[in-house]
């Protein structure tokens, strides 16, 4: 059996959106890929990511903020950057590794009360997982 591809959604921080896509990704399609996120400038996770993707009934027990510095040197198929920020300073992967880029607004930045802030990762959770079905996969398994 040929050896799995693999993926690494890029983010800044690897807190939100970078994370969620991993967890949605790796539910979808982890027994045909290896999938991986990083930040550039990793923080730590945000608990409403973790919400957003418990509601769907995944679990994200274990995941942790990396740096893409990990990841360098490393055989990589496919970089998904989710932020514009990720986009620009992503260090370049060696091989036949294939860059794709698609922005998704930062749930992180949205203010207000707790229930505000939650819809607002619900709605990135969902565009993420919308485009992975619809375009991403498409894009990659052509």
């Amino acid at each position: 059996m040929a050896e799995k591809k693999s993926i690494l959604i890029l983010c800044t921080g690897n807190s939100a959106r970078s994370q969620m896509a991993e967890a949605l990704l790796k539910h979808i399609r982890g027994n045909e890929y290896n999938i991986y996120s990083a930040g550039t400038d990793p923080g730590t996770i945000r608990p409403e990511a973790i919400a957003a993707i418990n509601e769907l009934g995944l679990d994200m027990s274990g995941y942790h903020s990396k740096s893409v510095d990990e990841f360098v040197g490393k055989e990589i198929d496919y970089v998904l950057t989710v932020c514009d920020n990720a986009q620009e300073t992503c260090p370049h992967f060696p091989g036949a590794t294939k860059t794709i880029h698609h922005s998704f607004e930062d749930p992180a930045a949205v203010e207000g009360d707790e229930e505000t802030v939650l819809d607002a990762f619900r709605k990135a959770r969902d565009e993420i997982n919308l485009y992975f079905a619809e375009e991403f996969l498409k894009t990659i398994e052509q």
